[in-house]
């Protein structure tokens, strides 16, 4: 899986710009505020239809344009792939080979991507949303199935929750059992796919950690296991389990048990990384984390996704930069950096520089 070539106009600060991608490395480098992150938000957007760093669209056409267009033509196993976005202030449209697509489950699969940049430190530094987040980016470019319940049990979440608010206790306690076998249904799909998903990436996050830590400490993955079992097993648990919280979730007002709860713990030599790693150590438990879930997309899906790694190298010491650079030797990457010799130690790249939103020629 590789993206051949990416056309931007009116996208943040570019107002036309082609780039055109090799199959292994390529490096994006310039000074700060120039426009390396910009592309590389542009590619993880027209591969998940989202960004990672905005809540609305809008906010990615450039100022005093009326609409922004990115595109890009891909290669994945089953052959090429077009892939167009044209973004408006309130509205956006996207093609796949031509055909508009009307939900975003349609997008999803042509091109998968991983993304990386210093804010994914978040992932383990914050709170659980954050890691809720980064499991259902991940599993709902490789599953349908997941990204569906997804929408839908968050669809009925929200239902529940305005229900609970209503001053009628009576009338909501009769209306709550019809909600919670819908919700329950869904619940099932995503926490069996999370299980999975993490019992997949664990030992690869630990021994990618070991790597880059040349064995000096060990990283270990621990989700919850609030419910366990398969689908049927899950989806009667967590049922039991919102019948005995009814009281209490008519006192707060929303729902207090189900897998938007969720979460993860990181333990770096045995000892809980929220509380007591260092920014060296979540960084390097963060991007041994990515790392895993590139293999993880390649064991599901049959091919590497596209790597995208924003500014990391500043953030890691020497030689976890040759670790790392090594690691990556056969995925197409994209990544971003003030220098390019300062990052490549004699790898080689496709090196593009940005100037002002603009690609310019190499110094």
């Amino acid at each position: 899986m590789r993206i051949k070539k990416l056309f931007l106009q009116n996208f943040r600060n570019y107002e036309r710009e082609e780039f055109t991608f090799s199959e292994g490395l390529n490096v994006l480098f310039g000074k700060n505020a120039q426009g390396k992150t910009n592309c590389a938000e542009a590619v993880f957007y027209l591969c998940t239809g989202a960004s990672l760093r905005i809540r609305h669209d809008k906010q990615l056409i450039r100022v005093g344009a009326e609409n922004a267009a990115i595109s890009a033509t891909a290669e994945n196993r089953y052959g090429s792939v077009t892939i167009a976005a044209d973004i408006f202030e309130t509205k956006r449209e996207i093609r796949v080979n031509g055909g508009k697509i009307s939900k975003n489950a349609d997008l999803l699969g042509h091109i998968n991507s991983v993304f990386f940049s210093p804010g994914e430190l978040r992932l383990i530094q914050d709170g659980p949303d954050e890691r809720r987040r980064f499991m259902n980016i991940s599993i709902s470019q490789t599953s349908p199935a997941y990204y569906t319940a997804l929408l839908r049990y968050n669809k009925i979440l929200d239902q529940r929750n305005t229900l609970l608010k209503d001053r009628d206790s009576a009338m909501v306690l009769d209306t709550l059992p019809v909600w919670d076998e819908q919700l329950c249904r869904y619940a099932a799909v995503i926490v069996k796919k999370r299980a999975e998903f993490l019992q997949k990436l664990a030992p690869y996050a630990e021994e990618l950690h070991a790597v880059l830590t040349d064995g000096k400490e060990t990283l270990t993955l621990s989700p919850d296991k609030k419910y366990e079992g398969e689908e049927a097993e899950i989806s009667a648990t967590l049922l039991r389990r919102l019948t005995n919280n009814y009281e209490k979730d008519l006192r707060l007002g929303f729902t207090t048990v189900g897998p938007h709860r969720d979460d993860i713990d990181f333990f770096i030599s045995g000892m809980d990384a929220k509380s007591y790693a260092s920014q060296g150590q979540t960084r390097t438990a963060a991007l041994s984390v990515k790392l895993a879930e590139v293999e993880i997309f390649k064991q599901l899906s049959g091919e590497y996704p596209v790597l995208i790694l924003d500014d990391v190298m500043s953030e890691l010491d020497l030689p976890r930069r040759k670790k790392l650079v090594k690691r990556i030797e056969g995925l197409q990457t994209i990544l971003t950096c003030t220098h390019a010799e300062r990052v490549l130690y004699g790898a080689d790249a496709n090196k593009i520089r940005i100037e002002g939103g603009k690609i310019k020629a190499e110094k």
